[in-house]
């Protein structure tokens, strides 16, 4: 018996993080498998401000931002398993280990972020996830992060 995989939108990413521009580094996610997996899809584009200062004549994508698309992914993975949507969801890195950068990531690649959870339950605040970074079935990056769940209250 299969459950019927979930996606997220730009839109209901927006109804989920509170990031924005020029913050905001998953425009899909796709393959929601609850809360054990997830994949998300970053359209990486000239326009996106880090590239001015990295590197002029040579952009590439920094590593801490492909880490940050990782995690964001996760965290829209978690909005839309737990309901999650118009709730003043944050969630904080609290570690990043294994972390490892394996390819560059330039103007017109799609970034995949393939997440699934290791550690954490519905209710819980600690939730632990590997994430992988890939470009055309190549490995960009891969890391192992914990991060906390906390819904701001009034």
């Amino acid at each position: 018996m299969t459950a019927e995989l979930q996606s997220a939108d730009i839109h209901l990413i927006q109804r989920i993080l509170p990031h924005r521009y020029p913050f905001l580094l998953v425009d899909k996610v796709v393959d929601i498998d609850g809360f054990s997996s997830a994949r998300g899809i970053k359209n990486v584009t000239m326009n996106e401000p880090h590239f001015q200062g990295h590197f002029p004549g040579a952009p590439i994508m920094p590593g801490v931002t492909i880490v940050e698309a990782m995690a964001q992914t996760a965290g829209v993975m978690l909005g839309v398993a737990l309901d999650m949507v118009d709730t003043d969801l944050l969630i904080y890195f609290m570690n990043i280990d294994k972390c490892k950068f394996r390819r560059k990531v330039i103007p017109g690649d799609v970034l995949e972020m393939k997440v699934e959870t290791l550690r954490g339950k519905p209710g819980g605040k600690i939730f632990k996830f590997k994430g992988t970074a890939t470009v055309e079935g190549e490995v960009a990056a891969e890391a192992e992060f914990t991060a906390m769940v906390d819904l701001q209250k009034d």
